[in-house]
């Protein structure tokens, strides 16, 4: 009998060994289950004190600092779902899904993963000490510091490390932009802008999870949904507050302006869109009733004209990129923006602002240019290649 009792022991013993990566053998599943629950038990609590801005009750269930740091945000929305739980003794990390909305601004919620430290008091219950960006998530406006916002009549801006006076001077370009853009474009968008302003490159480039390199010597960029049905989170106008700062006062205009029109053609962008049409669309409007002249806007182009090397055809997507080579950039942005002035120019804004909405409302890339031009302005794309090498040397040339 003692001998058999050993025997089932030992098998037993094995046969939970054997079991222990599928059922957590001795009730460590159940154990994990439960963790779980008392951790998102704490996690809706902490979504309770952020809208109820209640900083005691946030306290009670970790760190304040993140409280701090995001207080000024209007927000709407905001909750975790927790997705992981990897708990070790009285210490746990996790792993959560951010959604929150912008009041105001953003139709449905934006989502972000984040990964989470925990620790447990004596007592059992769980708190958080750490709350990040997940290793391949952008960075949260409110991780680089704390967050002052600034609302304008159309605009958000949201800066960290910013003066007040600062961010107010955004809001009024802001301000400026949207109703340009809705007279160029028309009103069948939101008319709003969300802003955000970090301190630094770097600080641009944590919240776009991409190389500051990317981005060096770029004023801005707007993140969003290509094709978007104004029904998600609002786009994002992010500013390079070191290249934004070297520019006067027309270029912070311009920029602005630029991006956005980026905001208000979203929903009418697509894969189809080449990046000559968009950005030059962009600089377009930007550009209207500055009173700036063709060799201004376009010193590099105009360079190449004078020098008989003008560019063969209009700018590719690669040439767009962000690379050691600015002149080839400023050239694309050039190309792109006198392709639309001449549009403009030549069949009127109306067939512009149709030529732009054929162009995104194409099923794919392939002869999505090609169908428009033929459709809205009763050309081909040799034709119209040929016009703007001719619109180039004609505006650039003297």
């Amino acid at each position: 009998m003692a001998g058999g009792r050993r025997a089932w022991r030992a098998g037993a013993a094995g046969l939970c060994l054997l079991l222990l990566p599928l059922t957590g053998c001795g009730g460590g599943q159940a154990a994990t289950g439960s963790a779980m629950a008392e951790v998102q038990q704490v996690l809706d609590r902490r979504t309770a004190a952020v809208l109820g801005h209640d900083e005691r009750a946030y306290a009670e269930t970790g760190t304040r600092a993140s409280y701090a740091d995001l207080r000024a945000v209007p927000l709407a929305e905001w909750s975790y779902r927790l997705t992981a739980l990897h708990p070790d003794g009285a210490e746990a990390t996790a792993e959560a899904r951010l959604s929150y909305r912008v009041r105001g601004y953003d139709q449905a919620p934006v989502t972000t993963d984040r990964a989470l430290t925990l620790s447990r008091t004596a007592d059992g219950r769980w708190y958080v000490a750490g709350d990040k960006p997940a290793p391949k998530a952008g960075q949260q406006l409110w991780d680089q510091g704390t967050v002052t916002a600034v609302e304008g009549t159309h605009s958000l801006v949201l800066g960290v490390g910013q003066s007040t006076d600062t961010l107010r001077d955004y809001a009024g370009l802001a301000d400026t932009a949207v109703p340009a853009v809705s007279k160029a474009w028309g009103t069948q968008w939101t008319r709003r802008v969300v802003l955000e302003v970090p301190t630094s490159l770097d600080g641009m480039a944590g919240l776009l999870g991409a190389p500051a390199s990317n981005y060096r010597g770029i004023a801005a960029v707007t993140t969003g949904e290509a094709g978007g049905s104004g029904r998600g989170p609002a786009d994002r106008v992010i500013l390079n507050p070191e290249a934004y700062a070297v520019l006067g006062p027309l270029g912070k205009q311009v920029v602005l302006t630029h991006e956005t029109t980026h905001v208000a053609t979203r929903a009418h962008t697509s894969s189809a869109t080449p990046l000559w049409l968009s950005e030059g669309y962009a600089d377009w409007i930007g550009y209207l009733g500055t009173g700036r002249t063709p060799t201004e806007t376009a010193p590099e182009l105009a360079r190449a004209v004078t020098d008989g090397d003008p560019p063969e055809d209009l700018p590719a997507d690669q040439d767009f990129g962000f690379t050691d080579d600015p002149t080839r950039l400023a050239e694309a942005y050039e190309g792109g923006w006198l392709a639309c002035r001449m549009i403009a120019a030549h069949w009127g804004r109306d067939r512009l602002d149709a030529f732009y909405r054929a162009v995104g409302a194409h099923r794919g890339r392939t002869g999505a240019v090609e169908d428009a031009l033929r459709t809205e302005l009763g050309t081909t794309l040799p034709d119209f290649t040929a016009r703007w090498r001719a619109y180039l040397g004609d505006q650039l040339g003297g």
